[in-house]
């Protein structure tokens, strides 16, 4: 699985799991979850552990899903070459952190 800590908008489905995430100027689909799970404790990278008045542990929801590829965003290229990433579906490794919302893919497997 290649490693990534880039930062993602996710948008929910009705059973509040990832339905489709935007990475990179494209567009992807959930097509599954393969699992869902909790990581508490210092994930994080060591220097933004340490909060001010905080235990320096923090917790973070991750997903593991399926996912095909849509629309690229804002698509100057009309010549249909896709750009950037190459598959069309793939793994993804998703991670919401709780302390302040943000979502970001962490993983992939294509």
């Amino acid at each position: 699985m290649r490693q990534y800590d880039d930062p993602v908008e996710v948008r929910r489905g009705e059973a509040e799991d990832p339905d489709q995430f935007l990475w990179r100027g494209r567009l992807w689909k959930v097509r599954a979850v393969v699992a869902h799970w909790v990581e508490a404790g210092a994930w994080r990278p060591a220097a933004s552990t340490s909060e001010p008045g905080g235990t320096g542990t923090a917790e973070r929801e991750m997903w593991r899903v399926e996912a095909g590829r849509g629309l690229r965003v804002a698509d100057a290229d009309t010549d249909g070459h896709s750009g950037g990433h190459s598959a069309s579906h793939g793994v993804f490794d998703l991670s919401l952190d709780w302390a302040d919302g943000r979502w970001q893919l962490v993983g992939s497997q294509d």
